[in-house]
C-alpha cells in the first residue's frame, strides 16, 4: 500500500524520460532560434553586394537584435516571467521569434525591393539602406522574443530539474542550441547558392529558416502540455509556478549585490567577443585566407562543435565535482588567446589549419564559461525571482552585445578605407577589439574567483550538494 501511495505522488519531472521529453521539446525552440540568429553571418560578402548595405550597416543589423532588450524589454521579460510562468512567457517568445523573423524575411524580398515603401525608408539615414533599416527591425522584434525564451529555457529546465541533473540538462540544452550554428553556418550559404542557382540570393536560407521558427513554437506549445501536468502535480495556481509570489521590491536586492555585477560583467564581456564574431568571423576568414565565402563558413562551423561536445559533459562534470569559477577563468584566457591569434598570427601566415584549431579552440573556452556561468545562477538565487535574475543578466549582456557589432563595424569601416571589395577587408583592429573584451573578463573571473574561495558562495562545488551549502545572494552582505 506504501508502494501505491508512493506512486501516485511522484511527479512527472521524477520520471527520466519525461523530464528529457520536456527540455527537448523547448531546446529544439532554442535549436531554431539559433539558426536564425545567425542565418546571414555567412552571407556578408552576398549582403553587401546583392543588397548594397556596407560594413557599417551589416554592424547596425548584427547590434538591433539586442536593441530594445537594452532600452528595458529585458527587464520586463524578467518580469513577466516571474508572474505569468513559463508556458505563456515561453509561447509570448517564440510567437514573437516568428513574427520578427517574418518582417525580417519581407525586407530582404522582392516584394519589398523598390516598393514606395523601400524608397520612403531609403530615403533618410542613407548610409542605412531601406532593406537594412526593415530588416534590423524585424531582427529587434525577433531579438526580443529570442532573448526572452532564453530566460525562460533556464527557468524551465530549474523547474524540472530541481534537485535533479540541472547542469547536465542545461549543457544537453545549450549544445543543441550550438548545433543550429553549426547547421546554419553550414546550410546558409548552399541554400543561397543552390536555390539561388546562377544568381546567388540571400532569401532562401532565411525563408527556410523562419519555417523552422514555426516548428519551434509548435514544439514549446507541447511543452505546456506537459508543464500543465507538472503543475496540477504540484498544486500551483493557473497563473503560477507553485512558489512564493514574486514581488517587484524583490529586483531592488539584485542591484545591490557585488556578486551579482561581478557575474553580469563577466557575462557581458564574454558574450560581447563570441557573438558579434559569430556575424563577422566568415567574412573576416574569407579575408585572411582568400578563400569562397561557402569554404570560410565551413570552417566558421566547427566553432560551435566544441561546445556542443564539451557542454553536456562540462555540466556532469559541475553536478558532481564543481570548479565552476575556476572554468570560468581558463575560458576567458583561451577567449584572449583566440583572438590573438585571429588578430596578429592569421593575417601573417595564413593557413587553414591554423584558423581551424583556433576555431574549436575558441570553441572549447565557448564550453567552459556557459556551462560554468548559468548553472551557478539557480544555486544564489531565489527561485521566486530567478527569472528576473537571469533577465537582468541577460539585458547586462545585451547592452554589449547591442554596442560591439556597431563598434566593431565602424572599425572595419575606418581600417579599409577606399576598399571595395568585401573579401579584401583588414580585421586586424577589430580583432583586436575582441582580444581586449577578453581581458577584462579574465580579469572579473579571476575576482570571482577571488571573492569564492574568500566568502565560501560555493560556485566551485559541486552542483548536486546539502542544503546546508546553499548561499544566495539576497543574504549577501
Amino acid at each position: 500500500m506504501e508502494t501505491k501511495t508512493q506512486a501516485v505522488q511522484r511527479l512527472i519531472s521524477d520520471r527520466w524520460w519525461a523530464r528529457w521529453t520536456a527540455l527537448i521539446l523547448i531546446a529544439s525552440m532554442m535549436f531554431f532560434g539559433y539558426m536564425f540568429v545567425d542565418v546571414m553571418s555567412p552571407l556578408q560578402s552576398l549582403v553587401n553586394t546583392k543588397l548594397g548595405w556596407s560594413p557599417e550597416a551589416f554592424g547596425y543589423y548584427a547590434g538591433a537584435e539586442y536593441m530594445l532588450n537594452v532600452f528595458g524589454f529585458l527587464i520586463l521579460a524578467g518580469i513577466i516571467l516571474d508572474k505569468m510562468g513559463v508556458r505563456f512567457t515561453g509561447t509570448l517568445s517564440a510567437s514573437v521569434m516568428f513574427i520578427g523573423a517574418c518582417i525580417k524575411l519581407y525586407a530582404i524580398s522582392s516584394l519589398f525591393a523598390g516598393s514606395a515603401f523601400d524608397q520612403w525608408l531609403s530615403s533618410w539615414w542613407v548610409e542605412m539602406p531601406g532593406s537594412a533599416k526593415l530588416a534590423a527591425f524585424g531582427f529587434t522584434i525577433f531579438g526580443c522574443g529570442c532573448e526572452m525564451a532564453g530566460i525562460t529555457v533556464s527557468k524551465a529546465i530549474a523547474k524540472w530539474f530541481e534537485g535533479k541533473e540541472m547542469a547536465l540538462a542545461m549543457g544537453v540544452e545549450m549544445a543543441i542550441a550550438r548545433l543550429g550554428v553549426f547547421a546554419v553556418l553550414s546550410l546558409s550559404p548552399r541554400l543561397a547558392d543552390w536555390m539561388g542557382k546562377n544568381d546567388p540570393s540571400v532569401v532562401p536560407p532565411v525563408a527556410f529558416c523562419t519555417v523552422l521558427l514555426l516548428i519551434g513554437l509548435i514544439c514549446y506549445v507541447v511543452f505546456t502540455f506537459m508543464d500543465t501536468n507538472l503543475d496540477k502535480q504540484l498544486g500551483a495556481s493557473a497563473n503560477g509556478e507553485g512558489e512564493e509570489e514574486f514581488k517587484l521590491s524583490d529586483v531592488g536586492g539584485l542591484f545591490k549585490s557585488r556578486l551579482f555585477w561581478i557575474i553580469a560583467l563577466l557575462c557581458v564581456l564574454y558574450y560581447s567577443a563570441i557573438f558579434p564574431f559569430q556575424r563577422f568571423g566568415t567574412n573576416m576568414l574569407q579575408c585572411n585566407l582568400h578563400i569562397s565565402e561557402t569554404q570560410a563558413a565551413d570552417l566558421l562551423r566547427w566553432f560551435p562543435i566544441g561546445a556542443l561536445c564539451l557542454t553536456p559533459p562540462l555540466g556532469y562534470f559541475l553536478d558532481r565535482v564543481g570548479r565552476g569559477a575556476t572554468m570560468l577563468m581558463i575560458g576567458s584566457l583561451l577567449l584572449i588567446c583566440c583572438h590573438l591569434i585571429f588578430a596578429l598570427a592569421l593575417p601573417a601566415f595564413p593557413s587553414q589549419g591554423l584558423a581551424l584549431a583556433t576555431i574549436i579552440v575558441l570553441g572549447i573556452s565557448f564550453s567552459l564559461v556557459p556551462a560554468a556561468l548559468w548553472p551557478s545562477v539557480p544555486k544564489v538565487m531565489d527561485s521566486r525571482y530567478l527569472g528576473s535574475a537571469y533577465s537582468l543578466i541577460f539585458w547586462v549582456q545585451n547592452i554589449g552585445l547591442f554596442g560591439i557589432p556597431i563598434i566593431f563595424g565602424a572599425m572595419l569601416e575606418a581600417s579599409n578605407q577606399g576598399v571595395t571589395d568585401p573579401t579584401q577587408y583588414d580585421y586586424t583592429n577589430p580583432m583586436l577589439l575582441f582580444a581586449g573584451l577578453g581581458i577584462v573578463a579574465l580579469f572579473f573571473a579571476i575576482w570571482l574567483k577571488v571573492l569564492d574561495t574568500r566568502n565560501g558562495y560555493g560556485l566551485d562545488k559541486p552542483n548536486i550538494k546539502s542544503d546546508n551549502d546553499s548561499v544566495r545572494l539576497d543574504g549577501e552582505a
